[in-house]
């Protein structure tokens, strides 16, 4: 890895590359565009091989850091990950382009002709932790819609996203389009990251996307306006009118299918009338599963671990969940609006007017009924990819993808016209 002497000097180059290529970025056909990110998915599925033994080296380096199995599992590519790499670029490139889409249309008394269409943000910069496949993702979306992207991956994923990186730029260059439109901090040093927060002349939004310290670091310290993209702690209320098998089912993908994503739910709240029933099943069953349980109530029984408050309002992206038995659904609201970050909240329950409550008076960025909360991703919303999921109100909330990296302009038309 090569050493730079002067980050603010390759932190401000990237930037006035950037913004240049932006320019060209905000007019380029869609076609274009399309054929980069096929190009681009071509070439990772090309160099698959080379993009693992990259991995590796940050495996190894993961490692050496100490990193969690859940974190580690974050980390590692193989070759179904990189298919799926290759499947979301193939996706997004086939989505409608959003760039100069028209959103609603008017004619005035005057005579004028209002159109509001959808334009690009202009250049993103996007901070992400272990995942490496974000490189990917967020490359295809920013490219989708026509905003260059200055990327800067976290120490861990650093061989994987610079060899992925490498494939989005090669689509670039197939499609005639700026090198420059993609463009990846090419150093782990943390100082990178504190200039880019800060270069307001050429960066429009920064996307952070990982756990609350770098959220809370970048909003701390950003100069450059923030998509908000907090923790998830994710919470599934069982209510008394929950049907038991499908419970189980859910609960138990919620939890283990990928501890380490920020879908996975990491608090059980469950109705007291069915705390001693299907409560103990479901903690029996993610025992068995190898989960660690810290619960109170009815629901600490032999296996589990006295809870303490520390557990609630915690995101442990792990093999972990804290449960605990509630009176009833407003008990459970009251809960996941004290301890949740407004990520994603589910409730499990057969009750039809629950389910309308629990929608109602919640207020998180994703709720859910009857469904894993593994589903809190941008791919399983028909979005392709996602940068993240939104958690803030401003501008875009949920999964972030193409069309939600955009703003709008009016186009306004007359004929002569003149204001009397």
């Amino acid at each position: 890895m090569k050493d730079f002497d002067n980050i603010p000097a390759l932190m401000a180059d990237l930037g006035k590359r950037a913004k240049a290529a932006s320019a060209d970025l905000a007019f380029a056909s869609a076609e274009r565009k399309h054929a980069a990110l096929i190009a681009a998915a071509d070439a990772v599925w090309a160099r698959r091989a080379d993009i693992i033994e990259a991995n590796k080296k940050d495996l190894e380096f993961g490692r050496e850091k100490g990193l969690s199995p859940a974190m580690m599992d974050r980390l590692m590519l193989d070759e179904a990950r990189v298919q799926g790499m290759v499947d979301g670029l193939r996706t997004v490139a086939d989505q409608a382009d959003p760039v100069g889409e028209v959103l609603t249309e008017w004619d005035m008394a005057s005579g004028l002709n209002i159109q509001r269409v959808r334009t690009p943000l202009g250049v993103i910069g996007v901070i992400y932790e272990s995942r490496p496949n974000v490189t990917a993702d967020a490359g295809a979306l920013c490219l989708k819609s026509g905003n260059a992207v200055i990327l800067r991956g976290g120490s861990e994923s650093f061989h994987s996203s610079t060899a992925i990186h490498a494939c989005l730029v090669e689509g670039l260059k197939a499609a005639n389009l700026p090198e420059d439109a993609i463009q990846l901090v090419p150093t782990r040093d943390r100082a990178a990251v504190q200039e880019l927060l800060t270069m307001t002349d050429c960066v429009d939004v920064i996307v952070p996307r990982g756990g609350k310290g770098l959220v809370g670091l970048v909003q701390r310290e950003a100069r450059v306006p923030v998509f908000a993209h907090l923790e998830g702690i994710v919470h599934i209320y069982i209510d008394k009118a929950a049907d038991p098998q499908k419970t189980l089912d859910v609960v138990l993908n919620a939890k283990t299918r990928r501890t380490g994503i920020c879908g996975a739910a990491e608090c059980l709240l469950i109705h007291q009338d069915v705390a001693e029933t299907l409560g103990r099943d479901i903690i029996s069953a993610l025992l068995a599963a190898g989960v660690e349980i810290h619960a109170e109530g009815a629901l600490a029984v032999d296996g589990t671990i006295e809870a303490t408050e520390n557990d609630w309002g915690k995101e442990f992206l792990d093999s972990i969940i804290a449960a605990k038995p509630v009176a009833d659904i407003d008990a459970a609201i009251a809960h996941i609006r004290q301890f949740g970050s407004n990520h994603t909240d589910c409730i499990m329950t057969e009750d039809a007017d629950a389910a309308a409550r629990f929608f109602e008076r919640l207020d998180s960025a994703i709720l859910m009924h009857n469904a894993s909360t593994q589903f809190a991703d941008g791919g399983e919303f028909g979005m392709g990819a996602e940068i993240g999921i939104a958690t803030g109100k401003m501008h875009a909330r949920g999964p972030v993808g193409a069309a939600q990296l955009t703003s709008f302009k009016y186009l306004v038309r007359g004929n002569g016209t003149v204001r009397s």
